[in-house]
């Protein structure tokens, strides 16, 4: 299939209160940036409106596209194939080969959470890896349930890097890759009997619009898991997250192109707006705790530090950033979720 390019435009910042925004619509960003980390209202006509969102998504796009293009290389040479957290035993201790393997545990753990059938009669024959990063996942599940599977990324480069490697593990006939928009996937209504997405969730700016991409090209009976990073569920009464924790979080959006983050109850609540069934969650927060810890000191050994100055900048202050993930961890504003479903035979 044929890839789309992107423009290079600096991408847009955030917002945090996604309760208050519109789970239906991407009306949440018909608004106005006027001052550092803030957002108001403005009143426009439909098409003003439509514009501004546009405009707002394409820069987007843009960003998480470069971000992507400059890091993952850098990612893959210190990290392999697998660009996501590992599963861990909760206070383990580990080193970086046990990283690699913790990452396939994620991978593993994630399709049990799911109740993926063992049983090779009910295996998914076709995948779909949304935000397949350089399709270390697509790669595994291809060769664990011999199914097809293509994968998608806003990444040309990642794009590209996917494919080369499933070229050399002899994979090309089962796998493949191309630049593409997870929230208007090239693909028609119901094709796909595990619908995937690894860590891609926290950066769609409309998630109304992601879930119902994601229902919409689930085959009938299919599974559908969502990996991501969430904020912590508001409690009773709140109607947004406190101010030091929507700063915390801006901060983490600036550095990682991160749009709107929202709740795991969030996902739960659009997902049942599908009438999926099965729908579950868990917060693995305790299982991922070694994770950033380890980037952040693969990162500064020699070879981290001069991999980071050759990517460019944009590499550079998604590192710098990284201590803010571990506060937002250890304080509880930040929650690593898996969300799954099956969608109604």
């Amino acid at each position: 299939m044929a890839t789309m390019p992107f423009p290079t435009i600096s991408p847009m910042s955030c917002s945090h209160t996604f309760r208050t925004q519109s789970l239906q619509l991407p009306t949440a960003f018909a608004r106005s940036r006027v001052g550092l980390g803030s957002w108001s209202p403005i009143r426009t006509s439909t098409t003003e409106r439509a514009e501004v969102v546009s405009e707002d998504a394409r820069h987007l796009q843009a960003g998480i596209a470069q971000f992507y293009d400059e890091s993952s290389a850098v990612w893959e040479d210190i990290w392999g194939e697998h660009m996501h957290h590992g599963f861990y035993d909760a206070d383990s201790s580990v080193s970086l080969s046990d990283h690699r393997s913790a990452q396939i545990r994620m991978i593993q753990e994630s399709l049990r959470f799911a109740n993926v059938s063992e049983d090779g009669t009910k295996w998914p024959k076709r995948i779909v890896d949304v935000g397949c990063g350089i399709g270390g996942s697509s790669r595994y599940l291809a060769r664990k349930f011999g199914a097809e599977s293509v994968g998608i990324t806003l990444s040309p480069v990642q794009a590209q890097r996917a494919n080369a490697l499933a070229a050399a593990q002899g994979l090309a006939h089962k796998v493949s890759f191309l630049v593409a928009d997870a929230l208007q996937q090239p693909f028609p209504d119901e094709q796909f009997d595990l619908v995937w997405s690894m860590e891609s969730g926290e950066h769609m700016p409309d998630k109304a619009k992601f879930v119902g991409e994601l229902a919409r090209v689930a085959a009938p009976g299919g599974t559908i898991i969502i990996v991501t990073w969430c904020h912590r569920d508001l409690g009773p009464g709140e109607e947004s997250l406190q101010p030091w924790e929507q700063d915390l979080l801006k901060r983490i959006c600036d550095a990682f192109y991160l749009p709107a983050w929202c709740s795991t109850a969030d996902y739960v609540r659009l997902l049942k707006s599908h009438s999926l069934l099965d729908i579950k969650s868990e917060d693995w927060s305790r299982f991922v705790a070694p994770f950033w810890p380890a980037v952040i000191r693969s990162a500064l050994t020699w070879k981290g530090l001069t991999s980071l100055f050759i990517s460019g900048q944009k590499t550079i202050k998604g590192a710098l950033a990284m201590p803010l993930m571990i506060e937002g961890y250890k304080k509880g504003l930040i929650k690593f979720a898996i969300i799954t479903c099956r969608k109604p035979q």
